[in-house]
């Protein structure tokens, strides 16, 4: 008797439990997906203290959102049309240009840098194109040393050369291939070898194989391209770790550009990097062959820790630049993709953006981690339940027999 009532009891709980759910989860769907969005937007700005936020979501070919939040600076606030610094998500179009240049026969991955560039202190000349983009070929990362950074602030308008940023580098972290340890220096020797291999740049490369055919029209490298004014402002603490708080926007950047060309560079809006990022998993960049090279060896990109994609296989890259914080990223089995921009160098603002903008896409697709496909989820919870109360009978039948036969 007593086993019965818990059964009741059980049913009663996994019942109501279904039944809560489900009324919360039709209460969210009577939100507009736009709302929802952008309410994530405002929410992840006021909770990390950013002033703005340019967000872009591609669900499919014809479905898409664009949501911006906050200002840029004094009343104006963050527009669609605004560019911003994307930091090191560069070096995902440099691992792509690598890759077209390889399908063109121009370059070989396993190619070693002595076949393209002469001998540096402290950069073992067999390391692979393969081991830069991957970033284990062990070079130093020249960021490490404190010393360019005191050199860098002395005059901030200067143009570094290549050769005067690889002699502050120091000894290797280990042989090549022995380890991962990622390296901005990597990508800068990565852009010396494709200006010789194209003898062209990487602005006019990067126009050449994939503004034009895209038909991207508002995106710019630094250093080698004017950045128009339409610039989201930034903001940080100016480099000098004292605290302090200050809009970054005409902060005099040359020289930090300079020395970080190859590993960073672009300037771009949301939408455009969206775009690239769904061009490129989709296969509208590079062939398979090269899809399947750069996400299985890592070239370029990353897998994202699924803590951020609702437990789901993500690809991309972030980064961060002088007063930004962005993100990109490609869940291949929805087609999905999500970019973050944010005008403050705060990780966990952008971070806390895109995990939840994530969460609302997988809902809105119907995969969604915990009960996909309401209200068949309903349906699977009764079934378990039945199921359980079916074993828990024959259990109790199969005790209750055997004492019997004990009695008797």
């Amino acid at each position: 008797m007593q086993t019965m009532k818990t059964i009741k009891i059980y049913i009663t709980y996994i019942i109501s439990l279904a039944f809560i759910f489900y009324l919360s989860c039709s209460g969210d769907k009577k939100v507009p997906l736009e709302q929802k969005l952008q309410n994530v937007l405002d929410n992840g700005i006021e909770k990390y203290d950013v002033e703005g936020v340019s967000a872009a979501i591609i669900f499919s070919e014809d479905k898409k959102w664009i949501g911006t939040s906050g200002i840029s600076h004094d009343t104006v606030t963050i527009k669609p049309d605004m560019l911003f610094a994307i930091g090191s998500i560069t070096k995902n179009f440099v691992a792509t240009l690598t890759l077209k240049l390889v399908e063109e026969g121009k370059l070989s991955l396993d190619d070693p840098l002595s076949k393209w560039l002469p001998e540096y202190p402290h950069v073992n000349s067999e390391i692979t194109i393969r081991q830069l983009l991957n970033h284990t070929s062990g070079i130093y990362m020249f960021w490490s040393n404190q010393k360019i950074w005191d050199d860098l602030k002395k005059d901030r308008n200067k143009i570094w050369t290549p050769e005067e940023v690889l002699s502050y580098i120091k000894e290797p972290y280990f042989k090549p291939g022995e380890g991962y340890r990622y390296s901005n220096t990597n990508y800068l020797l990565m852009a010396m070898i494709i200006e010789k291999a194209t003898s062209s740049s990487l602005s006019v490369e990067f126009k050449k194989h994939f503004w034009k055919p895209l038909h991207i029209e508002n995106t710019y490298l630094s250093i080698e391209e004017e950045i128009p004014d339409n610039q989201a402002h930034v903001y940080g603490d100016n480099f000098n770790n004292d605290g302090s708080y200050h809009d970054l926007t005409f902060l005099p950047r040359a020289s930090h550009e300079s020395i970080t060309y190859g590993s960073s560079g672009l300037f771009m809006t949301a939408e455009d990097l969206a775009f690239w990022c769904h061009s490129l998993f989709q296969g509208k960049i590079l062939n398979q062959q090269s899809i399947k090279e750069m996400t299985s060896n890592q070239l370029g990109v990353g897998e994202y820790a699924k803590k951020l994609t609702n437990g789901k296989k993500a690809f991309g890259h972030g980064g961060a630049n002088i007063g930004t914080s962005s993100i990109m990223v490609y869940l291949p089995k929805q087609h999905l993709t999500v970019v973050v921009m944010i005008n403050n160098m705060n990780h966990k603002s952008s971070e806390y953006i895109l995990k939840n903008l994530i969460n609302i896409s997988l809902k809105e697709l119907n995969a969604y981690f915990i009960i996909p496909l309401f209200p068949y989820g309903i349906v699977i919870i009764l079934a378990a339940t039945y199921w359980f109360v079916f074993i828990i009978i024959r259990i109790r039948r199969k005790r209750k027999s055997k004492l019997d036969q004990e009695t008797v």
